[in-house]
């Protein structure tokens, strides 16, 4: 970890917005586990002292190593339509450069910018298992290892998310080219799992769950096998994320992807759909009603083309969801929630979509990415309450753009008029990982990862 925590620690904020609500004057206590121990409102000023002080929210879903291919796909290919499918042509090229040592480094990276965006853990939608031929590492959970070590250096609470990758459609057809880096038998990623399972074991405010990556890419056998392995840890994949996709399963399998699944799988709440984009009004509802949460991912979403999210329809079935980074190609926490709202409202021709009769926009949005994130990397997060896991952020006070605004519209300010500029620090697991808006390992973290690049770019 970036640092060692002491016995106990204060925190004191003007304003913070605790799980009684907005309440002022704020001493928070952090005991040695990154636990909160005690939170007292109308309390002198103690300890360190912050502005407006939110529980963090989870990310649940990234792939790390994307984060290195940032600007660089933005030009229109040879096809005409330029699409999802030629996006990915261009990452599996990357792919074949990528080292363990460039996976680490570009993972480091990302995570600091997730913290200083407001990001307290991940959870690393893991599938670059093998070296570029698709051989194994002499260690075959190396790159595993080298997530693990990026979140030792930046702070972060990972959730490692091993990917099962079987096949390169539904048809069974073998991997090729880039598709090499991911694949493996089921009998071979259950050794995968069980080495990965010991790795995290060893270190602490890190967890393990299980992702197969997509029904296209698993065989039926084999998704029921998964999640047998996963035995209740958090059990994440991709899901409807494309039209073409849709109508390949629905092909296959004589069934659209989330109705297929609701259908055969025990769908609850250690799932965690990615994207789920393209679903019909009954799969919404479906899904909405079994517990689950779904990934939403809205700048990767928006970046690729994926299509919008049928948000009204999910949210009046109740349905959970938690906010992702995904392919990293912009990292900031309060762009993903306004790029929620924002398409909803494209879809709807209306405003403040997330909005109830209790809360605003902003506050509702973070309330449920509070809620959906903790449940869909199962931590102990997402409140400013005793026995709490101290993940926690601050806003500066002082910014422009909340001077004139209160309680919900701190929110409301942050996520619709400002950016992360606004973030003051971010605690994780009770470490004080970002200090006036600026992770304490930014300079070692973005010198490595800027020789990485420079690197790669000699061999692309």
């Amino acid at each position: 970890m970036p640092s060692t925590l002491p016995l106990t620690q204060q925190i004191w904020a003007q304003h913070a917005l605790t799980i009684e609500g907005w309440q002022s004057d704020v001493s928070v206590s952090i005991n040695a586990k990154g636990k909160i121990s005690a939170v007292s409102a109308n309390q002198p000023a103690n300890g360190i002292r912050t502005g407006v002080l939110l529980p963090a929210v989870a990310n649940c879903h990234s792939h790390a190593f994307q984060r290195a291919m940032a600007g660089m796909t933005e030009t229109r290919g040879p096809d005409p339509t330029d699409s999802f499918w030629s996006w990915r042509k261009l990452m599996y090229r990357f792919l074949e450069h990528l080292t363990p040592d460039d996976a680490e480094s570009i993972a480091a990276f990302g995570q600091m910018q997730m913290l200083e965006s407001g990001y307290t853990s991940v959870g690393e939608f893991h599938y670059l298992h093998h070296q570029a031929s698709g051989q194994p590492y002499t260690q075959p959970a190396e790159m595993c290892e080298r997530i693990i070590a990026a979140a030792t250096q930046s702070g972060i609470g990972l959730t490692l998310l091993p990917v099962l990758y079987e096949q390169g459609g539904c048809d069974g057809r073998e991997l090729t080219g880039g598709q090499k880096r991911f694949g493996h038998s089921f009998e071979a990623f259950a050794k995968l799992f069980e080495a990965a399972q010991g790795l995290i074991n060893q270190q602490t405010g890190m967890s393990i769950g299980i992702a197969p990556h997509s029904l296209r890419a698993v065989s039926q056998p084999s998704l029921a096998k998964a999640y047998e392995l996963a035995a209740g840890k958090p059990f994440h994949i991709h899901i409807a994320e494309q039209e073409a996709e849709v109508q390949q399963i629905q092909s296959a399998w004589n069934s659209r992807p989330v109705e297929w699944l609701m259908a055969n799988m025990p769908v609850d709440h250690t799932w965690c759909l990615i994207h789920a984009t393209h679903m019909l009004s009954a799969e919404t509802a479906a899904l909405a009603k079994s517990g689950a949460v779904v990934g939403l991912c809205p700048i990767t979403e928006s970046n690729l083309g994926d299509g919008i999210f049928n948000g009204v329809d999910y949210k009046k079935n109740n349905g959970r969801w938690s906010i992702g980074t995904d392919s990293n190609v912009r990292i900031s926490l309060s762009e993903e929630l306004r790029t929620l709202e924002y398409s909803q409202r494209l879809k709807e021709k209306g405003r403040a979509i997330y909005a109830t009769t209790e809360h605003s926009s902003g506050r509702a949005l973070y309330d449920t990415a509070l809620k959906g994130g903790a449940t869909a990397l199962q931590r102990q997060t997402g409140a400013i309450a005793i026995g709490q896991t101290a993940d926690l952020l601050a806003l500066d006070i002082h910014s422009p753009s909340v001077c004139a605004v209160d309680h919900d519209q701190w929110l409301d300010a942050w996520i619709f008029a400002d950016d992360d500029r606004l973030i003051s620090d971010v605690w994780a697991a009770g470490q004080h990982v970002v200090s006036n808006g600026k992770h304490i390992n930014r300079e070692r973290i973005e010198a490595r990862y800027k020789h990485t690049l420079r690197t790669l770019l000699v061999k692309l």
